[in-house]
């Protein structure tokens, strides 16, 4: 064993001279212990939430969507497309045209995206989870000449709607290449009608639930002169694909013309909020485990005095300066790894217990959040990111103050 490690580790737990300096160096430690305890809790809120987020978009935004890196819309027919359906790990292949129109009702406006879909919807998104009433036969989005919309949720309850609502929706949208009509603005609208399909959908994301109104393909290529092209194309892929290996391999086969998507890039925007979030919070957990580390160069400075003959004895044996040196820092990164480690052990159990019984609740109004309790998932990566924390913090702090006392012994 290393002897300066050997000594550090005897100078931890020995009887000191003047019982204070154990008392500080618990102190230290317990100070320690509280910042890494904060530190794991917290990040595992963030990772509980991300999580939870996760699973909110995971029913309503497919595997894998292709997009073109540069304009709207794009050719059902493009060959690089077309062969996306027989690509061995592609199970479903969706192709989608979505933008805004306008929706009118019962003299109420509001603009809408609406989002038509091929007849093979109903095997690409997870529908018997989100409709309302509970899904009992397959869902059809246009009949004959009748075409049906299935709204959010939200959006169904800001315009008055039921489910079953009999008044069809008037849709309008704006011409392609054409300027309005001051005389006559409507013509220079497609207008069509939507039916009630039977349904509304809730993803519990506004987003969703206040602004799509799901319908036919060829409804929306109609409504939006955009007949034979689409704005995307949703992959579902069959069980056991590696969603990485299959984007990487699409992103090659389509070229630097098509974008490749998986559900966290989709919803980039909100996961990089998140974590910028959880930088934020770990940049002042680690503010504050720097100010409680600072106990600890007054408990190696006591400790320095007490052992002053030993350094002396040390020094006269052979020892130079930077080893007596490093016996002492080895000793600050005792103390806060000791402290970190039951801080982590104490921040691990107590997530343990929120995940089984929920111990912090969201809220006391019984349905308000869609989770009861405060979301918590503890990562082996974040254990060992305050672990690390920890001791490079420590070792900042102990550095100068031990090198300048030992000079001065």
């Amino acid at each position: 064993m290393n002897y300066r490690f050997f000594i550090a580790w005897r100078y931890l737990f020995s009887k000191k001279s003047h019982h204070a300096i154990n008392i500080i160096s618990g102190i230290s430690a317990c100070g320690v212990a509280i910042a890494s305890l904060a530190m794991v809790c917290t990040l595992s809120v963030f990772n509980g939430f991300r999580g939870l987020v996760a699973d909110l978009f995971t029913d309503f935004d497919p595997q894998l969507k292709v997009t073109l890196a540069e304009g709207r819309t794009f050719s059902l027919n493009d060959p690089a497309i077309s062969s996306l359906r027989k690509h061995p790990d592609v199970a479903v292949f969706t192709p989608c045209l979505q933008d805004q129109a306008l929706v009118v009702r019962a003299g109420q406006q509001v603009v809408v995206t609406i989002k038509g879909m091929a007849d093979n919807f109903t095997q690409q998104m997870g529908l018997d989870r989100l409709l309302y009433p509970e899904m009992t036969e397959d869902v059809v989005l246009h009949a004959d000449v009748l075409e049906f919309g299935i709204p959010g949720i939200q959006l169904a309850m800001q315009l008055g709607l039921r489910p079953d609502f009999d008044t069809p929706l008037q849709v309008y949208a704006p011409k392609r290449g054409e300027r309005v009509n001051i005389g006559n603005p409507m013509s220079s609208f497609n207008g069509d009608e939507l039916m009630s399909s039977g349904y509304v959908f809730q993803v519990k994301q506004a987003k969703y639930d206040a602004n799509y109104i799901l319908t036919s393909l060829a409804f929306a290529q109609h409504l939006f002169d955009q007949q034979g092209r689409i704005s995307q194309v949703e992959l579902s892929l069959k069980d056991g694909a590696n969603v990485r290996k299959v984007k990487r391999d699409i992103s090659r086969q389509l070229g630097s013309k098509f974008v490749v998507q998986d559900r966290y890039e989709q919803q980039d925007d909100v996961f990089r909020i998140m974590r910028i979030e959880k930088l934020i919070a770990y940049l002042f957990l680690t503010f504050i485990l720097l100010v409680a580390s600072f106990n600890i160069i007054g408990s190696l400075a006591m400790l320095m005095i007490d052992k002053e003959n030993d350094i002396q004895m040390l020094r006269n044996l052979g020892a130079a300066p930077g080893d007596v040196r490093r016996i002492f820092i080895l000793e600050g990164n005792m103390i806060s790894l000791l402290g970190a480690l039951v801080g982590v052990a104490i921040g691990v159990g107590l997530c343990w217990l929120q995940q089984h019984y929920g111990l912090i609740a969201m809220g006391k109004s019984e349905g308000a959040f869609i989770v009861e309790s405060y979301p918590v998932v503890v990562r082996a990566w974040d254990i060992v990111l305050v672990l690390l924390t920890v001791v490079a913090v420590s070792a900042l702090i102990v550095w100068y103050p031990v090198r300048r006392q030992i000079e001065n012994l």
